[in-house]
């Protein structure tokens, strides 16, 4: 058992993989934090969001990112559907960013910009776009890295320890989602 424990942890794929993982916690701590402070320290902060529709949109991108994190699961465990639970894991993760784009759009039409808003704090519309946008990009680059995975494994070329080395990248995106939806969304609640 302990010579199993040994491999599973050391596997060259999931040590690189694992290391990526912590240097992005801390990338994503460090803005967190940030983000944390100018939100305490800036008096005229904003509070955007009503509960219908504005957390009820976000609460349906969570939604849609837990549902492809089921899936990310599912294309781990069972290998006769494997590469139709990855398509499903793109396709949720396509849907997160199309969400995610219109919540964009909707907000740049009320005012929001990178420096202002109509609600207070010009930095809002920074710190927002920014954290929201780096996780974008992560939620992204692991389409693209699920499609190329779904590939290789409906070919043959990558084996199971590969599609679970991408599954630790696509839960950390979504680990990362239950952080930032609480702090950016759920803090800014207009009451």
């Amino acid at each position: 058992m302990s010579a199993l424990v040994d491999h599973v942890l050391t596997t060259p794929k999931k040590l690189g993989m694992w290391l990526f993982l912590v240097s992005d916690a801390l990338t994503f701590t460090t803005l967190f934090l940030v983000y944390t402070y100018v939100r305490i320290a800036s008096p005229a902060w904003p509070t955007p969001f009503e509960f219908s529709p504005g957390i009820l949109f976000s609460s349906l991108m969570t939604v849609v990112l837990l549902t492809s994190s089921l899936t990310m699961v599912l294309a781990v465990k069972d290998r006769e559907r494997r590469v139709r639970w990855l398509l499903a894991t793109m396709f949720c993760g396509a849907g997160f960013i199309v969400l995610h784009g219109m919540e964009w759009r909707h907000l740049m039409a009320e005012g929001v910009t990178l420096s202002s808003n109509p609600w207070g704090e010009p930095l809002f519309g920074a710190a927002f776009f920014g954290l929201t946008g780096l996780h974008m990009a992560h939620v992204a680059s692991g389409v693209v890295y699920l499609g190329v995975i779904a590939a290789g494994v409906s070919r043959g070329k990558f084996s199971e320890e590969d599609v679970e080395v991408s599954g630790l990248y696509w839960h950390f995106v979504d680990l990362v989602w239950m952080f930032l939806f609480p702090l950016v969304y759920l803090t800014a609640v207009k009451l």
